[in-house]
């Protein structure tokens, strides 16, 4: 059975970034399952997992990242995941939480928090600041897809956001 790992890498934006990360899963047999990329600033950040059978894989590519940092600039570490044990099939739903408001400190953290708080899982969240069309101020825009347990109404959900939204004096609407 192959074993799983995730790794994370970052550097400089340019052309080539990602060949060079990906180049030491490839040439070291791993498989590559599933990843997401982007642009924070002027860094491109990379988010791997990946399997391999390869016995002393890990210590093998924790050498390779760090010629990855000399040679090319490129942070990157390597994590095993633990095998999951079988889990008790929960039953969830799924919908996107659209926030905007001023920017301000504490956004994401309240939010985060809140969803926390009322066991309600964060399975992708995006943010970014743009500048408003009429003032010029500058809005936070946030994306968050989260799992929702099935006994918990949308309806209840909509009224306890509409408490963070007030608090944070942002708009927050949800798609089902």
């Amino acid at each position: 059975m192959a074993n799983r790992y995730i790794m994370t890498a970052f550097g400089k934006d340019r052309s080539g970034i990602v060949a060079d990360v990906t180049r030491l899963l490839y040439e070291n047999d791993c498989n590559l399952e599933d990843t997401t990329m982007s642009m924070l600033a002027d860094e491109f950040t990379l988010n791997l997992l990946f399997s391999s059978q390869a016995p002393k894989i890990e210590e093998l590519l924790n050498k390779e990242c760090r010629r990855l940092d000399l040679e090319k600039g490129i942070s990157a570490f390597v994590r095993p995941l633990q095998p999951q044990p079988a889990k008790k099939h929960k039953s969830y739903k799924t919908c996107t939480l659209h926030i905007e408001g001023l920017d301000q400190a504490g956004i994401v953290y309240k939010t985060s928090q809140f969803l926390a708080d009322h066991q309600l899982n964060i399975i992708q969240l995006d943010s970014t600041p743009c500048a408003s069309p009429q003032s010029g101020a500058t809005l936070y825009n946030m994306t968050i897809d989260i799992q929702v347990p099935e006994n918990l109404p949308f309806d209840q959900l909509e009224e306890k956001l509409t408490e963070v939204a007030d608090e944070l004096h942002v708009d927050v609407t949800m798609e089902r």
